[in-house]
């Protein structure tokens, strides 16, 4: 039961995923007459276009290659839980303990653009489908920790 529920957490936190990183995150509005949407994808890119090849592969590690090895990760674990634990199930820890810091950083970005006065910025539905997948593969992570336990 525990199994089931834990894959269809995955499934769920794939979807979530892919909306997550190609829905815009966040609105900025500049002025009244200028508006920014940007996905997690098109951040990315505009890091890399403008010269932040450094920041561009940190934030594309930290936000799209780690959630998606620790996803990888638990569901491995639930499809064959009999298999030797090898470094995949032993760096799924440290990953979670990354699993929020993206959307805690773009709410730092909202926040300190709505106290600036130069713009105003609000979340949109990329942010919480990215939210939504990251806490589902928790969610999956810790059911099957509790399968092991019982």
């Amino acid at each position: 039961m525990r199994r089931a529920a834990a894959l269809a957490l995955i499934a769920a936190a794939a979807l979530c995923f892919a909306f997550g990183v190609s829905l815009p995150l966040m609105t900025f509005e500049k002025l009244y007459f200028f508006t920014e949407d940007p996905s997690l994808l098109d951040l990315v890119a505009s890091l890399y276009g403008a010269g932040d090849v450094a920041l561009a592969i940190v934030v594309a590690l930290v936000s799209l290659v780690f959630p998606l090895f620790k996803m990888a990760a638990v569901a491995t674990e639930a499809l064959w839980p009999e298999r030797p634990r090898g470094l995949a199930a032993r760096l799924v820890p440290m990953l979670g303990k990354w699993s929020l810091m993206d959307v805690l950083l773009v709410a730092i970005v909202i926040a300190a653009a709505k106290t600036s006065g130069l713009a105003e910025a609000f979340s949109r539905p990329g942010l919480w489908f990215y939210a939504g997948s990251t806490l589902a593969v928790s969610a999956a992570q810790w059911l099957l920790a509790r399968r092991k336990t019982n």
